[in-house]
């Protein structure tokens, strides 16, 4: 008796719940189909990590004899999945919300070669990230140190993987990237972002880099900083404007600092001291702190 009663329980709980998804809801979909698998996204990205730093990180699954059979798996692997994830991604978009996986394939497997074809171009941003990780803190004691132990450097890896996609117009795959790199690290950068060389994030725990954010060379960040719109109450009628700060060579900005705007442009050489509010242009070389009341604005 005991056992029909919590059966009868289960099922109205059942029926309830799917009453409730026949409501007309966002949240209500139910057909999985047409979205990338976040496993296998991340699975991706981390063969491409593996790419960008071929002695760093270890190959649990198979055994090897030189770099050339090694670097031959994982090519075959990464274009594999991630041609079937971008063929499945692209339905995201209007132009082919009607096409069949066939046609999406064609597209996708494209999109996958041009994007297998920047990896040099990846490697060559992310070696002088780490010259500038190495030469910017005196706590590493080596490049591998930074290579193997260092979030913000992930986090700008993930980035740069993930804007070179995002570039080439793959919906939902970048994001998906970046946010697994935020979930791990704490740092939030939108693969929207344009980001120079000898990128340097210092702790980096609270970081937020925004979508149209454009960085210089020889820029270091730290801590709680947030490049960032000054507003987005205009939600999606802001979408495609430049939202966010312009940030130029070798600036500095210390921990808390929030720096927000489209139209903001952080002059070359500047430095933003901890804990400044600017929603306005600094120019070159300037030094902004705290109590300059010129500079800082609420």
């Amino acid at each position: 008796m005991e056992k029909e009663k919590k059966n009868l329980e289960l099922e109205n709980i059942v029926s309830t719940i799917l009453a409730d998804y026949k409501e007309d809801r966002i949240i209500n979909r139910t057909d999985i189909s047409d979205q990338p698998d976040r496993d296998t996204v991340i699975d991706i990205l981390g063969k491409v990590i593996k790419m960008i730093f071929p002695g760093y990180i270890r190959e649990k699954s198979y055994k090897f004899y030189n770099l050339s059979s090694r670097l031959t798996v994982l090519t075959e692997d990464i274009i594999y999945n991630l041609k079937k994830q971008i063929a499945i991604s692209l339905i995201q978009k209007p132009e082919y919300s009607g096409a069949s996986y066939e046609e999406r394939s064609v597209v996708a497997g494209e999109l996958t070669d041009k994007f297998m074809l920047r990896i040099p171009v990846i490697r060559e941003y992310v070696e002088t990230d780490v010259q500038a990780f190495y030469e910017g803190d005196p706590a590493a004691y080596n490049h591998s140190e930074i290579i193997l132990c260092y979030p913000g450097l992930r986090a700008i890896v993930t980035a740069r993987i993930a804007h070179e996609l995002f570039v080439l117009g793959v919906p939902l795959i970048p994001r998906m990237m970046t946010e697994h790199a935020h979930s791990r690290t704490g740092i939030d950068i939108h693969p929207g972002a344009t980001i120079g060389k000898y990128f340097f994030i210092d702790h980096g725990t609270g970081i937020v880099v925004g979508e149209t954010t454009i960085i210089g060379d020889y820029v270091k960040i730290y801590q709680g900083v947030t490049i960032g719109a000054l507003s987005t109450r205009g939600g999606q009628t802001l979408k495609g404007k430049k939202r966010h700060p312009t940030i130029e060579d070798r600036v500095t900005i210390y921990a808390g600092a929030s720096i927000l705007g489209g139209e903001t442009v952080i002059g070359h050489d500047a430095i933003i001291g901890s804990n400044t509010f600017i929603t306005s242009s600094v120019e070159a070389g300037a030094r902004v702190s705290f109590q300059d009341k010129n500079k800082c604005s609420d």
